[in-house]
């Protein structure tokens, strides 16, 4: 089998080259730029284009699919030639779905709680000794790929609303049909391509019109347009909600069960200790929890695994520690994220100070017309910066914008904007050795190609 993927250095591109080639498929790939670590991870597999940039000459009959990647354009030579010679082509939904279909598949859908969600649940079933594949959107402690295909019976794949392809312009989870469904809450997002929330929201009616109807679809109960649609839903429905749980210095605790008296790993007055926090993070583990008992698993087996989760990469992912400060790092960029995770810290460590920094770096965060979706969003914080680039608005296309149009439409007055990376540093490093301060750090970005960790490294010698 000879596959061509166009757009071949996107993080899920790559790792689908990676894949198939372990799969023993022959594998090749153009693009017209490729970053780390996605070029050193081809070139290792032997995998990276000898040369960049697009050529139609790649393409010829022998090809047996081409897999096309968002990066491309519809006009893009190597795509053109293929629809030119009738070649078989496929977004990577669609890929996924043809090497998936005699699996049982677990889509996790959502706008938010996705990745952390899918590394629940693979975290417990690789703990529990399940063989499965999976697709996830974010490079996870444990596993050498995000993406894996192989004779395993199961395949977890984390359900992007985002486009499939330049030529399909499907959300990709519509492609999947899986027969286990998570839809973890719906909040406007990616405004790009869904410009009004009425559009955004209803394609996860059409998602959950795509599952096996004996299939079963778990969703958040309090969300009000997942109660809507889950009436669409021909297959069984379960709903879940935050569980209970008590914070006992500055650890989260479940209680223990009333049919958990076997189980050594509970502790008898305060029970089942996680790694995780935030009601949020809680909320994924239900919906986790629901899914792995869904395959078979007790409940024993998936909280002694959970006990070991420490998190997904990036998602209250800590970054620094010290006797008086604690540092995390998050990819909350969308204003439900940025509020879920705030609050999280917030309330973990209600005794401390908390210090908020949000970078705004997506199309939809840097848009005025959307900002207003951020109002209160770090309300109560001890100080709250926002930073953006002009020269990302100006790569974006977006207008330019003013410090005081992105206060008034977070709604806080004591808010520090930020357009200059050194200032910011300058201003969050003053006040890093505050006593009994928390620090959270916030982006889908790079901070301007500030390297945080080592920043603090100097301060906290």
């Amino acid at each position: 089998m000879r596959i061509h993927l166009i757009a071949t250095g996107g993080a899920l591109m790559h790792n689908l080259a990676l894949a198939l080639k372990t799969k023993g498929y022959n594998v090749s790939g153009s693009d017209d730029e490729i970053y780390e670590p996605s070029r050193s991870r081809l070139q290792k597999a032997g995998l990276l284009p000898t040369k960049m940039g697009w050529d139609a000459n790649r393409i010829d009959s022998s090809i047996d699919a081409v897999i096309v990647g968002m990066h491309a354009r519809p006009n893009n030579p190597e795509l053109l030639k293929a629809q030119e010679l009738g070649l078989t082509i496929y977004s990577y939904p669609e890929y996924l779905y043809q090497q998936s279909q005699d699996k049982l598949r677990v889509v996790v859908g959502g706008s938010h709680g996705k990745t952390t969600t899918t590394s629940m649940i693979m975290h417990i079933l690789v703990q529990n000794g399940v063989d499965f594949d999976y697709a996830v959107g974010a490079q996870l402690d444990g596993f050498e790929t995000m993406v894996r295909l192989s004779d395993a019976p199961i395949i977890v794949i984390e359900g992007d609303e985002y486009l499939s392809s330049p030529i399909d312009r499907r959300p990709k989870f519509l492609h999947y049909h899986p027969q286990i469904a998570i839809l973890t809450g719906v909040a406007w997002d990616h405004m790009n391509v869904f410009p009004t929330f009425d559009i955004y929201h209803k394609e996860f009616g059409k998602f959950i019109e795509t599952i096996d109807q004996d299939g079963v679809l778990i969703y958040y109960k309090p969300d009000e347009y997942l109660q809507k649609y889950s009436h669409m839903a021909k297959c069984q429905i379960t709903a879940y909600q935050t569980p209970p749980h008590q914070i006992i210095d500055g650890q989260t605790y479940l209680p223990k069960p009333l049919y958990a008296d076997e189980w050594n790993f509970v502790d008898e007055e305060k029970g089942i200790l996680l790694q995780i926090f935030g009601e949020h993070n809680l909320q994924n583990m239900q919906a986790a929890r629901l899914v792995c008992r869904e395959l078979g698993l007790s409940d024993e087996q998936i909280f002694r695994a959970m006990m070991t989760f420490a998190g997904a990469a990036k998602r209250l992912e800590l970054l620094y520690k010290t006797d008086q400060n604690i540092w995390f790092k998050d990819f909350a960029h969308a204003p439900s994220k940025v509020r879920a995770t705030f609050q999280a810290v917030k309330k973990q460590y209600a005794e401390s100070k908390l210090v908020a920094v949000l970078e705004l770096h997506t199309f939809s965060s840097l848009n005025i017309d959307f900002m207003g979706q951020y109002k209160g969003a770090m309300q109560g914080a001890d100080s709250a910066y926002v930073y953006y680039s002009p020269h990302t608005l100006a790569m974006k296309k977006l207008p330019a914008l003013e410090p005081q149009m992105v206060q008034d439409a977070f709604g806080q007055t004591d808010l520090k904007v930020y357009t200059d990376i050194d200032k910011l540093k300058a201003a969050i490093l003053a006040e890093a050795k505050q006593t009994n301060t928390n620090f959270l750090m916030m982006s889908s970005g790079n901070w301007g190609g500030v390297d945080w960790k080592k920043e603090l490294a100097t301060i906290y010698i």
